[in-house]
């Protein structure tokens, strides 16, 4: 992809200081593209790029919260008025955390998370929706989760808000395709980074952020609109998606539940 003019093509990414969003920054790096990175821990982007050799000419850190609608708009702007208009924008960050909706205290969990990990990716594009319509190209990218396809136990807010990227990210793809933006969906499977250590399950197909990574770009890249990553995942997906109810329920009967919030949360991407 091209900017139409001299300079390297931008990618701004969020929950870029660490796992997946970190992974993806440096895949971008070593394409020769340069970043716009955002996070709450502005300090440690910081740190990360002067560690990777990118001076401010390549890589500029943005400290903003995703819960915080009206900060990471103000992201958007600064990254537009400093490094131009992105040619890619992914919309990575996000929390994962178990509920109990038997307890009222889980109810704020579930709104915290539909908020940030659905309301955060329409907040994290807005910026750049409108510049990229009138150029007539550009990518934006949600990272969603296989969560997306079926509810499991003790995810119900995780699974609802990752349902609710999908539903979103397509209605933009449909709204957007005449001009020329693509809205790109990923569906990551298990991807080991801070967020799915302390999973108290079995992670099939489990791979490193590094390789999720590199096969995100090359979906991005592709001109897909949807892809499920890794492969395997991609084939057990419709076969999970299309189990009767009574099989789906018993395959999962008694399976080991995500900790809820007071046993402690993570900050980063898909799971």
């Amino acid at each position: 992809m091209t900017t139409g003019t001299t300079q390297a093509p931008l990618a701004f990414i969020t929950g870029a200081s660490s796992g997946i969003g970190q992974a993806l920054a440096a895949r971008y790096a070593a394409l020769g593209w340069r970043l716009a990175l955002v996070a709450r821990r502005e300090g440690v982007l910081q740190a990360w790029a002067h560690d990777a050799g990118l001076g401010a000419e390549r890589c500029v850190a943005y400290g903003a919260d995703v819960a915080d609608e009206a900060g990471i708009v103000a992201a958007g702007e600064a990254c537009i008025a400093r490094q131009g208009l992105p040619d890619v924008v992914i919309a990575n960050a996000g929390i994962s955390v178990g509920m109990d909706t038997a307890e009222r205290e889980d109810l704020g969990v579930m709104r915290d998370m539909l908020m940030l990990n659905v309301l955060g990716v329409a907040a994290t594009f807005h910026p750049f929706l409108a510049g990229m319509r009138e150029r007539g190209s550009g990518r934006l990218v949600g990272v969603a989760s296989m969560a997306a396809l079926r509810g499991l136990p003790g995810h119900g807010a995780y699974c609802a808000s990752k349902a609710g990227v999908v539903a979103y990210c397509e209605s933009l793809r449909v709204e957007s395709r005449a001009s020329g933006v693509r809205v790109v969906t990923l569906l990551p499977g298990y991807v080991a980074t801070p967020l799915t250590a302390r999973n108290p399950y079995r992670m099939p197909f489990l791979i490193d952020a590094d390789t999720f990574a590199e096969r995100a770009v090359r979906a991005i890249e592709s001109g897909t609109s949807r892809r499920v990553i890794p492969w395997q995942m991609a084939l057990v997906a419709p076969l999970m998606r299309n189990l009767p109810n009574a099989v789906y329920d018993r395959l999962f009967k008694g399976r080991k539940r995500k900790p809820r919030r007071n046993g402690g949360n993570s900050q980063d991407a898909a799971a």
